[in-house]
Formats: C-alpha cells, sequence, structure tokens
C-alpha cells in the first residue's frame, strides 16, 4: 500500500488543529486537504476523491454524525474516523452505527491516528476489490450465458 495514494479529507472547525494535522500528514507522504465544516466537507466530495475523512464530531452547522450519514450515502466504501475533544459516549456509539471506521479522542495521537488512517485505507482497497471482483465474475458469467444459448 502506497501513502501517496491515499488521500485523506480533514475535516474540523478548529482552524490551528486543522493545519497542525495537515501538516503532520503530509510530511508522513499522505496526500490531505482540509476544510472547516460539514458542509464544506460535503462540498468538497461531491467535486474531490478521497479515501478517508477524518471527522470533528462537534461542529457548527451539520455537525459530524450528519455529515457522517451523508458522506455514506455520496460514497458507502468511504471510510470515516470520528475526533472529538467532548468525550461522548453517546457519540461513539452512533457514529459506528452510521458508518464511522472508528473514534478517537481530541488531542488524538498522531501516530494512532497515522495508523487508524492506514487501516481505514486497507479496508477501503480491499473492498473496492472485493467488487471489483465480484463485476468481474458477474460479466464472464454473463458472457457464459449468451456463449452456451
Amino acid at each position: 500500500m502506497k501513502l501517496e495514494a491515499l488521500k485523506v479529507l480533514f475535516v474540523d472547525d478548529e482552524t490551528d488543529f486543522l493545519e497542525t494535522l495537515m501538516k503532520r500528514m503530509r510530511k508522513r507522504g499522505m496526500d490531505v486537504a482540509g476544510v472547516g465544516s460539514g458542509e464544506a466537507a460535503l462540498d468538497y466530495l461531491k467535486r474531490q476523491p478521497a479515501d478517508v475523512v477524518v471527522l470533528d464530531v462537534r461542529m457548527p452547522g451539520i455537525g459530524g454524525i450528519n455529515a457522517l450519514k451523508e458522506i455514506k450515502r455520496i460514497d458507502p466504501l468511504m471510510e470515516v474516523i470520528m475526533l472529538t475533544g467532548h468525550a461522548s459516549i453517546e457519540a461513539a456509539i452512533e457514529g459506528m452505527e452510521s458508518g464511522a471506521f472508528d473514534y478517537l479522542m481530541k488531542p488524538a495521537d498522531f501516530d494512532e491516528l497515522f495508523c487508524k488512517l492506514q487501516d481505514a485505507f486497507k479496508r477501503r482497497t480491499i473492498q473496492k476489490q472485493k467488487i471489483e471482483k465480484l463485476g468481474n465474475f458477474k460479466r464472464a458469467e454473463q458472457k457464459k450465458g449468451a456463449i452456451s444459448t
């Protein structure tokens, strides 16, 4: 797995934290972008591809949980890691039930986040490969059926 291929969108309304996250992950070879709200994240994802989204739970406007649900509607294979500075087991449970890959508390340990980003990217890659193989299998089966009739 090449980290240069990993495209991450960071979503956080705390500008200093967002800039620090992006800077640290760029140094590790990741292709990163950042936006300051759930609405901006949804707009970005409609125009640009990403493999993993790191999403703050509490933000003005749409908020992390609702943004997560919309992201999963746009791209069900998108992996989302939720971040929060507020210890909320309820938000963690709701996020995981809504399809989040994982959940971290702020301030996030950069090494732990880096590992989770790699794991999320691996899962997304494997899922996409499985779907591609199923599609190839289905096309081969359809060709067989067309030939034998």
